[in-house]
């Protein structure tokens, strides 16, 4: 699975890198930020507590136009839910938080506008390969119990401002919302990973 993931995410930054080359601008992004995690049903019904964590990341976009590029991403993201329940070697039931731990790797349209390009609008489809998977209270390893794959929708709204020749701070919001239920075994209703997502970094053009 490690070595599929990394021959996926070479290929996605080697080709933008390479379309790059023959032409258009290449842009590449290095930031951190702060998750607001949860689950919920289909419905958008949920009854958890929203989850406090944070993410780390790469990205990559290449300019088709002063107006479009295609943005891809490596995210470290931490990702589930507070104050949820579990049940103890004694079999007491302990409030505890559940700490998903996820690769993400979204692929993206991104517009540009505004007079000077300096706002981005993105929106696409993202795969996410559990990492992690644990629990606050007991600390109990919990991998096997959900799906090594998580599969949604990605977007976002950011601003760039320019501090030198070919670097841009940037400041964003992120959003991901899954398609997919998050649990190996489920008789229920399907419980969905959405987060969003507060960021800061720097873009570097090449």
């Amino acid at each position: 699975m490690k070595k599929q993931l990394l021959t996926a995410v070479i290929a996605v930054f080697g080709l933008l890198t390479a379309n790059a080359q023959e032409g258009g601008d290449f842009e590449l992004g290095l930031g951190l930020g702060v998750n607001f995690a949860n689950v919920s049903t289909i419905n958008g019904q949920s009854n958890a507590t929203s989850k406090i964590s944070f993410n780390a990341g790469a990205s990559g976009e290449y300019y088709f136009s002063d107006r479009w590029g295609v943005k891809a991403k490596l995210i470290y993201d931490n990702k589930g839910w507070a104050d949820g329940y579990i049940l103890d070697e004694n079999n007491i039931v302990t409030t505890t938080d559940f700490k998903l731990n996820y690769l993400t790797v979204p692929v993206m349209a991104n517009w540009h506008f505004g007079s000077n390009r300096n706002w981005y609008l993105n929106f696409g489809p993202y795969v996410g390969f559990l990492m992690s998977a644990e629990d606050s209270a007991l600390g109990l390893d919990l991998k096997e119990g959900f799906k090594s794959t998580d599969f949604g929708a990605a977007f976002g709204i950011g601003h760039k401002i320019e501090i030198a020749d070919n670097i841009k701070l940037f400041i964003e919001y992120d959003g991901q919302s899954g398609f997919s239920d998050i649990f190996e075994e489920n008789a229920g209703e399907a419980i969905r990973n959405g987060r969003s997502s507060f960021n800061l970094g720097v873009l570097f053009s090449l």
